[in-house]
């Protein structure tokens, strides 16, 4: 028996809302949607099919910024979805950043270990009030030197992994759409020839993923998916149907016997029907049912109360209400 499996299921969830924050996450954390980026982005997997990298080369289980946790935490596995813990590093002076999602990967041929962090930017503004790319670099170092005390100790810079900030940006001004900018690290002679060994150099990478329309001949691949993913125009059906005939992308899973189908497709059921009840709170403005949404969000997304009331663009005056009503 055959029914929709995580990522198809999270389609029919997110709906129009699919370019709000937390539906981007849990739709970008699939790992074959993750494997799309890599093989699209990074030289390091070009060669690789789609299920080799998603199979075999996403370590363990990417983390989602979903809450905040013990940066110490280990990651955990739990199959197709990826879902995850050490989300943030912190410093005294420096605060706490959060990350959107962020994963290890394999280098294939190596056996060694990089860090990948996709962020996930949809916003109109492109540049709101600083250059994003600035961000993103900003980001890379964190990333490395996080690594202190994990990856290496004292003097042995040796270790230190290669970064990635992947950023995936819906809204960018129309000289940037459907394009794909990397930025990175490279040696340049200015007096002499030298040649040094390109890794002990080549330590961060910043990749700017530009969405736009079907207006060009850019549009295809992994600007295509992506668009369509985030799409909150496209019907939930219509994004299925797209990724499936597409991009080879299944919506489905044949499981081995008839009782977990049946856990499964319950399970399937009830997140429809969290998501049927969501619009409908939305639309009727009840109370009740505004509340019944800020919960359901809370507990499908892993969302803070603050966080599912932001998605559902509760009014701030109503906010204080709604947090006594979910303390009772």
């Amino acid at each position: 028996m055959e029914i929709e499996n995580t990522l198809a299921k999270n389609i029919t969830a997110a709906g129009e809302k699919a370019a709000y924050d937390a539906a981007c996450k849990r739709l970008l954390a699939n790992k074959v949607i993750l494997a799309w980026i890599m093989k699209s982005c990074l030289e390091e997997y070009k060669a690789y099919s789609i299920n080799e990298i998603a199979e075999k080369y996403i370590e363990g289980v990417p983390q989602i910024a979903e809450a905040a946790v013990n940066p110490d935490e280990e990651v955990y596995d739990s199959g197709e979805q990826i879902r995850g813990v050490k989300n943030e590093d912190s410093t005294m002076q420096e605060g706490t950043i959060t990350y959107d999602i962020r994963f290890l990967a394999i280098v294939p041929g190596t056996g060694e270990m990089i860090r990948l962090m996709i962020n996930v930017e949809a916003q109109n503004d492109f540049y709101p009030g600083y250059p994003i790319i600035k961000r993103a670099l900003y980001y890379c170092s964190r990333m490395i030197s996080s690594q202190y005390g994990s990856e290496f100790t004292e003097t042995h810079y040796e270790n230190i992994r290669k970064v990635y900030s992947i950023w995936i940006c819906s809204n960018p001004p129309k000289k940037r759409e459907n394009t794909i900018t990397r930025y990175y690290i490279q040696e340049e002679n200015l007096v002499g020839q030298v040649s040094e060994r390109k890794e002990n150099y080549d330590l961060l990478t910043v990749v700017m993923i530009c969405l736009g329309h079907a207006t060009d001949d850019n549009y295809t691949g992994i600007l295509k998916l992506l668009d369509v993913l985030l799409s909150s125009e496209k019907e939930a059906e219509e994004k299925k149907r797209i990724l499936q005939d597409d991009f080879d992308i299944a919506m489905t899973k044949t499981l081995e016997s008839e009782v977990s189908a049946m856990c499964n497709l319950s399970k399937g059921v009830e997140e429809r029907g969290i998501a049927i009840g969501l619009e409908q709170g939305l639309e009727r403005g009840i109370e009740t049912t505004t509340l019944n949404a800020i919960r359901n969000l809370m507990e499908t997304l892993k969302l803070t109360a603050e966080q599912a009331m932001e998605a559902l663009k509760v009014p701030e005056a109503e906010k204080v209400k709604y947090e006594g009503m979910l303390k009772k």
